[in-house]
This record gives C-alpha cells, sequence and structure tokens, in this order.
C-alpha cells in the first residue's frame, strides 16, 4: 500500500525532473539555432516563453538579470527561464521542486538516489552564475540535462519498480508528452509551410533542425529518414514514433501501460485512451498549420484531463477541489 500523499510526492518529482531537463534542453537549442543563423534571419529567444507558456509571468518579472551592463532581451529570458528565483518553472526551480517532493519520500529512494539529486540541486545552485553568459551557457545547459539524466538512469536502475515508481513514470512521460506537443504547437506551426529548397525560407532546414534537437531527436530522425529534414516527416517522427521516447505516441503508450499496473486505473486510463485516438485518427503529413495547431490544443486538454483524473482517483479525491495543471512554465501544484 502506498499512501496518497507520497504518491503525489512520487508523481511530482517525475513532472519536476523531466520539466528542468526539457527546459535546459530548450534553451540550449535555442542558444545554438541563434548562434547558427545571421541577424537577418529574425531568430530571437521569445518563442521559448511561448512553448513553457510563461510570456506573461515574464513581463511581470521585475528582477531582471544584471551583469554590470544593460540586460538585453536574451539575457532576460534565458536567466527568467534558468535560474530565476521567481520564476516556478525555471531550470533551478524545478531542480529544487524535485528534490522537495523526493526529500519527502526519502524512504521509498535507494540511498543513491537521494543523494545524486542531492548533488544535481547543489550544483544547479553552486554554478547558476554559469547559465546566463554565452561563454558559458551551453556547457551549464548540458551539465544540467546530462545530471538529470544520471538521476533518472539511477532510479531507474535501483528503485523497486512498484507504485511508487509507476507514479514516478506516469508524472515522467506525461509532462515530456506535454513538452513535445508544446514544442510543436510553437515551433512547428510557423515552419509547416516551409519545405527545405523551395526558396520561402532559406533556414527552413535549419529551424526544423533545431526543433528536431529541443527534443533530442535529431539523430534518431535521420535513422528513420534517411535523408533531409522535411517537415511533415519531423512532424510524424515526433508525434507517432513508436521506439523514439520523446515522441508523443510513445510516451502515451509508456503511460497507458504505467497506469494499468496501478489500482483504480480506469478513470485515468479512459482519459489517456482519448489522447490516443486523437493521435491515431489524425493524418499528420497533410496537416495544415491551423489544423497541426488545433490537434495540439485536443492533446494538451487531454493530457491535462489525464492529471485531473489522477488527482481525483489518486490523490485529492475530491473532484471539485481539482488543483488544474498549469501551462509550462508558470505556477506549477506541487505536493504538500
Amino acid at each position: 500500500m502506498l499512501l496518497s500523499r507520497l504518491a503525489e510526492h512520487v508523481y511530482w518529482a517525475g513532472r519536476y525532473l523531466e520539466r528542468a531537463e526539457a527546459t535546459a534542453r530548450l534553451v540550449r537549442a535555442q542558444t545554438e539555432l541563434f548562434l547558427d543563423l545571421p541577424s537577418s534571419a529574425g531568430v530571437g529567444f521569445r518563442p521559448m516563453l511561448a512553448v513553457t507558456g510563461s510570456a506573461d509571468a515574464f513581463v511581470e518579472e521585475d528582477e531582471w538579470y544584471d551583469d554590470g551592463v544593460s540586460a538585453t532581451e536574451e539575457h532576460q529570458i534565458v536567466r527568467f527561464l534558468t535560474t530565476s528565483s521567481h520564476h516556478p518553472g525555471s531550470v533551478l526551480q524545478c531542480i529544487a521542486a524535485a528534490r522537495q517532493n523526493l526529500r519527502s519520500v526519502r524512504a521509498l529512494l535507494p540511498r543513491s538516489g537521494w543523494e545524486v539529486a542531492n548533488r544535481l540541486h547543489l550544483f544547479a545552485q553552486g554554478s547558476k552564475d554559469l547559465a546566463v553568459p554565452r561563454r558559458s551557457r551551453l556547457e551549464w545547459l548540458t551539465d544540467i540535462i546530462e545530471k538529470c539524466q544520471t538521476l533518472s538512469g539511477v532510479l531507474d536502475g535501483t528503485m523497486s519498480h512498484d507504485n511508487a515508481y509507476k507514479f514516478l513514470q506516469v508524472g515522467r512521460h506525461l509532462e515530456r508528452a506535454d513538452m513535445t506537443t508544446r514544442v510543436i504547437d510553437v515551433q512547428a506551426t510557423t515552419l509547416l509551410g516551409y519545405r527545405v529548397g523551395d526558396g520561402k525560407n532559406p533556414y527552413a532546414d535549419i529551424t526544423w533542425m533545431a526543433v528536431l534537437r529541443s527534443l533530442s531527436a535529431m539523430q534518431m530522425f535521420r535513422r528513420v529518414a534517411r535523408a533531409g529534414v522535411n517537415g511533415p516527416h519531423a512532424l510524424a517522427f515526433l508525434l507517432s514514433d513508436h521506439q523514439f521516447p520523446r515522441s508523443v505516441e510513445f510516451n502515451l503508450t509508456a503511460l497507458s501501460q504505467e497506469l494499468l499496473e496501478l489500482p483504480r486505473h480506469e478513470l485515468t486510463m479512459a482519459a489517456c485512451a482519448d489522447a490516443q485516438s486523437s493521435l491515431v485518427n489524425a493524418v499528420i503529413t497533410d496537416l495544415s498549420g491551423r489544423e497541426l495547431h488545433a490537434l495540439m490544443d485536443t492533446l494538451q486538454t487531454q493530457l491535462a484531463r489525464v492529471h485531473d483524473a489522477a488527482q481525483t482517483t489518486w490523490f485529492s479525491g475530491d473532484p471539485d477541489d481539482l488543483p488544474k495543471i498549469m501551462p509550462l512554465g508558470t505556477q506549477a501544484q506541487t505536493a504538500v
């Protein structure tokens, strides 16, 4: 038996850990794209705010990054998404929240898992000055991603795969699927009308590569496609590939498998099945930009319903008092 309170802590630890890693990967990919393309390409950092759903929170942010000179918009946005102490969706705040939730369930964790989580938190806090300057940003983000993956690997390899572990995985798969839909919604919708070599956007191929890299999908896509980057094919890979661990289809399938092994899973499984049905019924390679946006909105709504069902079934127990899942980057629910 697993107490509802402990299950909720583990679930949110999984979500926050995945959110920290995904945000770091997003900032890294956008920085690389910004450095690769000329200024005339008009590449900026505001799309990251749209992906993380934090544009309004950024405008309201009063504490600007200060490196001794005037802060550029690039520095402001990168600081906001990586080290801001006021933004609950920043990398540092997500790592701190994941650690706090894991600390509440230390008795369920292997000692090595807690030690790695603690080292991740201490590293992120101690090296945060490296997160914003260009000369050190990419290395810092790569270190964060690798340390998050190390923690995931340690927990996978040393934690009993019981109900506690299943709630950790439910949180991770749900967060990962949500992030993939958000990246596609913001980045791919604007590019869907461009194909490599059509002359409309000379940087379409590089930008599509950045979309794939933001989800660590570039190399695996090339293995499957065995050709240059093509927008509709890239979308099909990110949405419906059965073997890539960051595709929406993969995560919905993995999520349903974890849910099936939990007690009283009927409500949550039904919500997950709705999302899978929406994805299966979509003809991805023929979607227009507007149709793609509508599909992503539908999937994000259905993923939120999966969360609501989990809250109803295992956590709050009262559907009238459900805390709704917040967009990436806004105030998120923390188990208490």
